[in-house]
């Protein structure tokens, strides 16, 4: 597969992908315009668990799919892992229902107990398509793949609309109708939960056809095959949780303020850290195509230089991303505090939960090495170094800082995995990473968003020309940016799909 191809797969993957997560950022975003940051953060909590539990039910078993379709009979394979999935879910589902009220108690949610109920069903839809959608993005079947990821999140909006804008109104006018039964004011924002789990079990219908194609056989001596290239994975899938996810979970243990101000600051740190999403996006839906390129690409001459120059398109596509966000914080202040002013006092750990974010996508293109390499313990290694790393961080910066100090402790983390991995990357697989011209981009927009920044806190807010100067800058930033780009890539830029005739210099 060719960086053509490639840029393809990812448009496929992207778009739809793109689309369906602002709608699913806006459904978010509705959540915080219709509840408070006391209320949310019962919101904030579940989805901080749910990617736990997505890498302990799944256990690294996508990517050895695509790992071992490569010299494995895929029918064999797709049978073993779809029959260890399924087995593995129903008794993980089992062992959390059997332990909910201790897992309730443990996040914190005892004013809330269904909302865990509702929970481990949505883990338990997701994981059963999670090998039939593998099996769609290593066939590049990326139409379908599309098509179920925006039917699931358009189905999942339309029914919290529903909730809030049908329901909800006829209850208020009359609480005796059918309409009316169908919402309960005591569950509140549980409803966006109930929402993603209907969505998540239609998911399973549409994917019927992939769900029927595999056969109940079982072959013990390839499943320990995966398994040993696996399990790694599976502590890596939790250092990475853990590194994003902890400082919402432990949150309310490790602050000392009282328990409805913690609320509170819980609130306001998962909407803010929703803001990032632009970077996060575009990062879920490389992976998408990328991870089957990498495998795919890795029998090819010359991959090592195919996977710098990845690398170098990806920094500089989350360089523009960055901007885009760091620059325009006045225009995410609007979309999260246009009715609760209170979530905009956070606004300022976006651009370094932005950067952090950077840091980690980068990482993740670096872990080509350990993958390609059957050294997935290092990677693991890597990923308990950074969970430590964490941990420790939180516990010192969020009794001091609050939520910023999680921002910061997030931040350094992934910069510690992304440093780490490089270093042994070059040892055991040695890529021809543009080093030098990658951080030189990373501190030029960095740069830029300080000296906006200062720009902006030296005017008055509330003068005339204040928003002129604001985004004024902002646009030249980004002007400027570009243009560096276009100078000092051009050759790179004429080899591009499409837009590469644009950078071609006229014959003479």
């Amino acid at each position: 597969m060719s960086i053509k191809k490639l840029a393809g797969q990812t448009l496929w993957y992207g778009v739809p992908r793109i689309f369906s997560r602002f709608l699913s950022f806006g459904i978010s975003l509705l959540s915080f315009r219709l509840f408070g940051p006391s209320e949310s953060y019962a919101f904030t909590q579940v989805y901080a668990v749910i990617p736990f539990l997505n890498i302990l039910f799944t256990y690294g078993l996508e990517t050895s799919y695509f790992r071992f379709a490569q010299d494995h009979d895929r029918q064999k394979l797709y049978n073993t892992l779809n029959v260890s999935i399924i087995v593995t879910t129903i008794l993980f589902t089992g062992i959390l229902f059997l332990f909910e009220g201790s897992i309730t108690d443990f996040i914190g949610m005892e004013k809330r107990p269904q909302f865990v109920t509702w929970m481990i069903w949505i883990v338990f839809f997701d994981t059963l398509y999670t090998i039939p959608m593998a099996k769609l993005r290593q066939e590049e079947r990326p139409r379908k793949y599309a098509f179920i990821n925006m039917f699931a999140v358009v189905l999942n909006v339309a029914l919290v609309l529903f909730f809030f804008y049908v329901a909800k109104p006829a209850r208020e006018t009359n609480p005796y109708t059918f309409l009316a039964q169908l919402y309960r004011p005591e569950i509140g924002i549980g409803y966006f939960i109930i929402s993603n789990v209907i969505a998540s079990a239609v998911c399973l219908l549409l994917l019927y056809k992939e769900i029927t194609s595999f056969r109940f056989k079982f072959d013990l001596k390839l499943w320990k095959e995966v398994m040993k290239y696996s399990y790694p994975l599976i502590i890596v899938g939790f250092g990475g949780m853990i590194n994003e996810m902890l400082s919402r979970l432990v949150y309310q243990k490790v602050s000392p303020a009282p328990e409805n101000v913690r609320e509170f600051q819980l609130g306001v740190f998962g909407a803010n850290y929703k803001l990032a999403v632009l970077i996060t996006i575009f990062i879920q839906v490389f992976r998408m195509a990328a991870e089957p390129f990498f495998f795919n690409q890795s029998r090819h001459e010359g991959a090592q230089k195919m996977y710098a120059r990845v690398m170098k398109f990806f920094v500089i596509a989350c360089c523009f991303m960055f901007l885009v966000i760091a620059l325009f914080l006045e225009t995410w202040k609007v979309l999260i505090a246009s009715k609760h002013k209170e979530y905009a006092e956070g606004l300022h750990i976006v651009p370094i939960l932005s950067m952090g974010s950077i840091f980690l996508g980068i990482y993740y293109n670096l872990s080509v090495w350990y993958k390609l390499t059957n050294k997935n313990m290092m990677g693991a290694y890597i990923t308990i170094a950074g969970a430590v790393l964490t941990v420790l961080l939180n516990v010192l910066l969020i009794p001091k800082f609050d939520y910023t100090g999680a921002a910061w402790a997030t931040f350094f983390c992934y910069f510690f995995m992304m440093v780490i991995s490089y270093v042994l990357g070059q040892k055991y697989y040695r890529i021809p990473y543009p080093k030098k011209k990658l951080i030189t981009y990373l501190v030029i927009v960095t740069l830029m968003y300080i000296l906006h920044e200062a720009i902006a806190r030296n005017l008055d807010p509330h003068a005339s020309h204040y928003k002129l100067i604001y985004y004024g800058t902002s646009v030249v930033f980004i002007g400027l940016f570009t243009l560096l780009i276009m100078k000092v890539e051009r050759k790179e830029l004429v080899k591009l799909p499409f837009v590469g005739k644009f950078f071609a210099r006229p014959a003479a």
